[in-house]
């Protein structure tokens, strides 16, 4: 089979495609997928780079969401047959023709939902889901701050916030991705750069947000703590705006703030079935058309390379999508 293949730690340029024997039978458990669509994600990224909390040595196959045909299936699996669309999860190997995954693992894809869209859906929308309704305890109602809105978590998180009765205010940083903001349900759409405080204040009559959902960090978490309501959750998803933030302990005090800390990967590890009910869920919600991925970019699985550099640089609105 091809796979991309990561032959040392670095960017992008480490990924190379190469011949690589097909993967075993599906073992117990297993079955075996000829994947036709991959999501990229910023996790690749840094699995490359070595600085992920997972970290295989070189030379590895990267990619952990992707939705294709199963071909094959092992002993035990009941809920799958051969000829089936599924979305399947790895911890590594999307990135190659072929690849298998543990059946529970995997969901049936709608009838109505593309190879492409079933690849990039997991990873984005069971962080959504989880973020905002387990872990921010999101009430229909309330004002929700969406920070990297136009970014794959984020348009999922605007998508889900809004199914489930929310407010939400979305922060980008040109006009064409605040205009996709709005596209996809998006009450507001503002600018952070230089500050977003009063813009917030104003938006919510002086009140403030109930949730911040911040895969930024940085001073943009720091900020957000001003912009939050009394009894309000700060979901701290990630630091893509550089690093963590010293958060100022008197803040959560004065305002009585959550400040709770979001990892998919841990949840998967801690509550396995939290995490297989919460993909049926949405998998259910996706098969009714109530949540879409938006997908600005798609290449081919040779272009892998070239799709992580459109995630470093942000020239990507909602995912980017490896097909084959």
């Amino acid at each position: 089979m091809k796979a991309m293949v990561c032959e040392s730690f670095g960017g992008p340029e480490v990924l190379a495609l190469r011949d690589r024997p097909d993967p075993p039978p599906p073992a117990d458990g297993e079955i075996q997928v000829r994947i036709r669509a991959r999501g990229v994600q910023y996790v690749d990224v840094l699995m490359l780079q070595g600085k992920y909390q997972f970290r295989p040595e070189p030379p590895f196959i990267p990619g952990s969401e992707a939705a294709g045909e199963v071909i094959a299936v092992g002993p035990g699996v009941a809920d799958f047959a051969i000829g089936d669309r599924v979305m399947s999860r790895h911890s590594l190997g999307a990135c190659a023709e072929l690849g298998n995954a543990k059946a529970v693992l995997c969901d049936k894809i709608p009838d109505a939902m593309s190879f492409e869209s079933a690849g990039v859906f997991r990873g984005a929308y069971t962080t959504a889901y989880h973020a905002l309704l387990q872990r921010g305890r999101l009430v229909a109602g309330e004002w929700v701050l969406v920070h990297g809105a136009a970014g794959g978590i984020g348009i999922a998180a605007i998508q889900v916030a809004k199914l489930f009765g929310a407010k939400v205010i979305a922060t980008a940083s040109t006009d064409a991705k605040r205009a996709a903001c709005l596209e996809e349900g998006a009450d507001h759409a503002i600018d952070y750069r230089g500050g977003f405080t009063d813009s917030v204040k104003d938006l919510t009559g002086g009140r403030g947000v109930d949730i911040v959902y911040d895969p930024i960090g940085d001073k943009v978490a720091e900020e957000s703590l001003r912009c939050l309501a009394w009894g309000g959750r700060l979901l701290i998803l990630g630091f893509l705006g550089g690093g963590p933030t010293n958060i100022r302990s008197n803040y959560l005090l004065i305002k009585g703030i959550d400040a709770i800390g979001v990892r998919i990967g841990g949840l998967n590890e801690a509550n396995p079935a939290l995490a297989i009910a919460n993909m049926k869920a949405l998998t259910e919600l996706a098969g009714q058309g109530k949540l879409v991925p938006r997908i600005s970019h798609r290449f081919r699985l040779d272009q892998a390379a070239e799709a992580l550099q459109a995630v470093i640089d942000r020239a990507v609105t909602g995912k980017a999508v490896l097909v084959s």
